[in-house]
């Protein structure tokens, strides 16, 4: 099997974790996260300028899976099929969430602004899959809760 846990995850400072009861495999749950790349939705946040204001923005997701401990690879439905040969049913896979987020301006141009990137670690054991979430860049205008929220709702959804 290859290595799929990053090197530097932090042991102890985990943002998120919570335990779910989770009936399929691990194929499957790296299947589901990348149905999950490229989506997107709208939602309201602090301005960029950090005035107080609150501004319409869009939020989409980029999914990127561990190699060799140190290095990210994007999750596509191209390369999946090559990235499932050695994960096994069980065990423990890290991934990186990249939400990168934009809004339109008066003039309706699209301007993006910073994006936050969080460390998901994944543990099943049987039936029981632990979802560790750790904000490792950017302002955090998503909390920790939600990424894990919407990784289960697709794990719920079943949408691979």
């Amino acid at each position: 099997m290859r290595k799929r846990i990053y090197y530097h995850f932090p042991p102890g400072d985990v943002h998120f974790e919570q335990k779910y009861r989770y009936y399929e495999d691990l194929p499957y749950l790296v299947r589901t996260m990348t149905e999950l790349d490229g989506k997107h939705e709208m939602f309201t946040t602090e301005s960029p300028d950090r005035r107080g204001d609150t501004t319409k923005a869009k939020r989409e997701i980029a999914v990127y899976l561990v190699e060799n401990n140190l290095d990210f690879a994007h999750l596509s439905p191209t390369s999946v099929d090559a990235v499932l040969v050695g994960i096994e049913s069980d065990g423990m896979l890290d991934f990186k969430i990249s939400l990168k987020y934009s809004r339109l301006d008066e003039k309706y141009k699209m301007i993006a602004f910073t994006g936050d990137d969080y460390l998901v670690r994944m543990h099943l054991d049987g039936d029981l899959l632990t979802l560790a979430v750790h904000l490792n860049s950017g302002p955090g205008r998503t909390e920790c809760r939600q990424v894990a929220s919407t990784i289960v709702e697709a794990l719920r959804q079943g949408t691979a």
